[in-house]
């Protein structure tokens, strides 16, 4: 009987949760729900914040005058307070100093006076921004106890597998003594497992696993409207039993910006795939007449929406090529010219728009989607409405079956269906409209506990490519010949390859780290801090070539000989489509007062430029001068403008994702 009641009140969790419909606010109603939002949160300010953070160091040393047994008893007596729902901000403060002393016992790390600031600003459901090396996933742990008390479940979201299984073994002994139970969803957890992990009361995992377990949830229970009607459709089922996740009571979103801006343009969909692939030959077909067209004359490419236009040249020369593909038996399908001119249409993006060793990879005779934020390799996901299996055909790999989509919901919807919602990261600051319009959630930027000793070198630009990387090549030998240690980041995958290669010619040991060397990723950012041994002269100053993966939720440390020769160098050799994954980036440098420095190259050839700023690419790369601009601010100034034209791209994608949702929402219910 206990274990039917058990499984009912889960069932009607999860109901409760799928109720909630969360509608992006328009217009006026816009700025009246960002007005709200802030006068509700007025009380929680960083002034505020900090208040409440020297009421807790008011607790400090009677915390640890306290034997173990009187800090349980403690901690016993605040968890039965939170779950009562009787805090004030007195039990806040003091369930904070013990879960601060907790965590100096079990993990042998003591919160800093900024790092109690984050978490209290945490538990009031805001977004933080703590520069990188500032200790978010301590600041994170400490805050946990007293939102998991109060609700019951918390799932602590971060970018990847390794962090979760990390960050879920690390905090485990901080978590037992709070009395909460800890666990991990990952790519490998075992199905059977899933349903106990999710049960426990802090669930660290990635966007993809729970978003994915959330909506595996819907389709098994269907329309159900009641928790009987919902048992009885699972029963019925091929698994049986109750939903994976309880419902969705609170979340923390560690790399807040990657999670839920950069992460929130891409719906995540369940799909099924049909028994055999009847647009194969199709595909393949429009691949073949994609590559007899000619850009200018026949099309024309739009880089910035990923769009292909067909003139009226080309329409007419493709409606030749299908009276002769018919007449040779050809597919049925070109009979239906608009059909026939989509299909090539899609075919000549795939072509322009999406390159191998940026936006994908092959891998094993798989087209393999790359992460254009992080360079990370994202192997279960495909693109839509046949993108991907126009890019199969231009490759000439076997074409995956088209799929059918059984459940969608885009990041952005999932996140906002819970109840709370806190998140941290070291670059909030750059998306605060976004965090508060979407999100309806307040950000603050936090203190540093030193002050940041990074020296910003001004920024060089040059007319082109070949030019920019051998500059690129000459100031790395140069950085490391004074014995500092260095990380350079590249866009893409492709050119991390190319300076791996230049840096061989020059005898320049380096390690690669981008999605072909994934695995090592923890490695080598261990040892991307080592500066030149003097005591061994093969000991060299190391020389890390990264995308943006490189080590995000994980510190670059400087041995001593880095320190002394003047910390980390990080190098940047083109902007970024937006400034925040610069600053992530710049900020691998420069960590608690660390010594350090950072410079950006860029030249008038670097996508950025030629997509948002094509007609002054033109005219730059062409006027006769030096390879050099000696005019730094101004080209500064043209990149930044190309960068913020490119971030708004970003945005308006990101809201069309939001108002697909809401179609679905409104036509399409039992879909998401």
């Amino acid at each position: 009987m206990t274990q039917a009641l058990t499984q009912y009140e889960v069932i009607y969790e999860s109901l409760r949760s799928r109720r909630q419909r969360p509608v992006v606010p328009k217009g006026l109603d816009l700025v009246a729900s960002r007005a709200g939002m802030l006068l509700s949160h007025r009380r929680n300010n960083l002034a505020s914040l900090k208040a409440q953070a020297t009421r807790v160091e008011t607790h400090r040393e009677h915390a640890r005058t306290m034997s173990d047994g009187a800090l349980d008893d403690a901690l016993a007596r605040q968890r039965e307070i939170f779950m009562r729902g009787r805090q004030d901000r007195d039990a806040v403060c003091l369930a904070l100093a013990l879960t601060r002393e907790a965590a100096r016992r079990e993990t042998g790390e003591e919160p800093y006076y900024v790092q109690l600031i984050g978490a209290l600003a945490l538990y009031h459901g805001r977004i933080i921004e703590m520069l990188t090396g500032e200790g978010k996933t301590l600041t994170g742990s400490i805050a946990a106890p007293l939102i998991a008390w109060q609700r019951r479940h918390l799932h602590v979201f971060t970018v990847n597998d390794y962090l979760a299984s990390r960050d879920a073994v690390s905090r485990a002994a901080l978590y037992k003594r709070c009395m909460l139970t800890v666990g991990a969803i990952t790519q490998e957890t075992d199905p059977g497992e899933r349903a106990s992990i999710y049960a426990r009361n802090v669930i660290y995992g990635t966007p993809k696993q729970i978003t994915a377990d959330y909506l595996r949830d819907a389709i098994r229970m269907g329309q159900s409207h009641s928790p009987w009607s919902a048992r009885q459709a699972m029963l019925q089922g091929a698994a049986g039993g109750g939903p994976l996740i309880p419902g969705l009571h609170a979340a923390m979103v560690d790399e807040a910006d990657a999670v839920l801006i950069d992460e929130g343009v891409v719906p995540l969909i369940i799909a099924r795939s049909r028994r055999e692939d009847e647009m194969a030959k199709a595909y393949r077909e429009a691949a073949d007449l994609a590559g007899k067209l000619d850009e200018g004359p026949d099309f024309s490419i739009d880089h910035v929406h990923r769009r292909a236009e067909l003139k009226r040249r080309g329409i007419d020369r493709l409606r030749a090529m299908f009276a002769r593909l018919l007449s040779h038996g050809g597919e049925p399908i070109w009979r239906a010219t608009r059909r026939g001119e989509e299909l090539v249409r899609q075919a000549l993006v795939a072509r322009h728009c999406y390159i191998n060793q940026h936006q994908y990879q092959i891998v094993e005779g798989k087209v393999i989607i790359v992460d254009e934020y992080t360079g990370r390799f994202l192997p279960d996901r495909s693109w839509e409405h046949g993108l991907h299996q126009a890019v199969e055909a231009k490759e000439g790999l076997e074409i995956t079956a088209d799929r059918e989509t059984l459940a969608r919901m885009s990041f952005q919807r999932f996140y906002r269906t819970y109840p709370f919602l806190c998140g941290m990261t070291g670059t909030a600051a750059d998306a605060v409209a976004e965090m508060e319009s979407v999100y309806s959630r307040p950000v603050t930027v936090i203190p540093t506990n030193r002050p940041v000793a990074r020296a910003q070198w001004p920024m060089r630009a040059f007319r082109t490519s070949r030019d920019k990387w051998a500059a690129i090549v000459d100031s790395i030998e140069h950085v490391h010949q004074q014995g500092r240690p260095i990380l350079v980041g590249t866009r893409s995958i492709a050119s991390s390859e190319l300076l791996s290669t230049l840096l061989q010619s020059r005898g320049l040991n380096h390690q690669v780290l981008n999605a072909n060397f994934d695995k090592e990723e923890a490695d080598f950012i261990a040892r991307a801090g080592q500066g030149r041994s003097r005591t061994n002269s093969d000991h060299s100053a190391a020389i890390t070539v990264a995308t943006n993966m490189a080590g995000r939720g994980t510190d670059i440390k400087l041995d001593d000989a880095g320190r002394q020769a003047g910390g980390l160098h990080v190098l940047l050799t083109e902007m970024h489509s937006a400034k925040r994954v610069d600053r992530q980036f710049i900020g691998r440098s420069g960590r608690q007062g660390d010594p350090g420095s950072a410079q950006i190259f860029v030249s008038v050839e670097d996508d950025l430029f030629t997509k948002y700023m094509p007609r002054l690419a033109a005219v730059l790369r062409n006027r006769p001068g030096p390879a050099e601009f000696r005019n730094r601010g101004l080209l500064g100034t043209l990149f930044r403008l190309a960068q913020r034209r490119a971030e708004a791209n970003d945005r308006r994608n990101r809201a069309n994702v939001l108002r697909q949702d809401d179609w679905v929402d409104k036509h399409l219910p039992g879909v998401g």
